[in-house]
């Protein structure tokens, strides 16, 4: 599957989601979308970044866009991460890596002088028609959700 690039429609993908069903790209059509891809449920960065997402959350609502996080976790670390964070938005579940590897998040990292494939904190925004508008990649978590806010207002 040929990866996304902004100005391009995305590709409708589903993933399991928290609360027992499954997330179809289809489904958030009408409404803007912002997918923010993070390496591991409750490890420091991804719970602060998750947070900030959740506090701003009703004002994404309001500005009509919904909001989803993505990592290779389980199904059940999600349902945790999501209950422990009172996280009001679905997190969806890619062990396999299909919709990891569509937005081409997957990197070599290096922790401890080891090399391994994982995650690359990344976020993107989709419109309401389903086209990328933005992305950001290597996200720094500080002041990212508010950025990311104000792109959802200029849509």
């Amino acid at each position: 599957m040929p990866k996304i690039i902004p100005g391009a429609k995305v590709p409708d993908f589903s993933l399991p989601a928290t609360g027992g069903g499954t997330f179809r790209l289809k489904d958030a059509a009408g409404r803007a979308l912002v997918v923010y891809f993070y390496p591991k449920d409750l490890t420091s960065g991804c719970t602060r970044e998750s947070q900030d997402f959740r506090d701003l959350h009703a004002t994404f609502r309001k500005e009509g866009a919904d909001i989803v996080g993505i990592s290779r976790d389980s199904l059940s670390s999600h349902e945790k991460f999501k209950a422990k964070e009172r996280l009001p938005f679905q997190l969806l579940s890619d062990e396999e890596q299909r919709v990891c590897k569509l937005f081409d998040v997957i990197r070599e990292k290096s922790l401890y002088g080891r090399k391994f494939l994982g995650i690359e904190r990344s976020t993107f925004l989709i419109d309401a028609q389903g086209v990328l508008r933005r992305e950001w990649r290597k996200v720094r978590v500080p002041g990212h959700a508010e950025e990311v806010l104000e792109a959802t207002r200029s849509l």
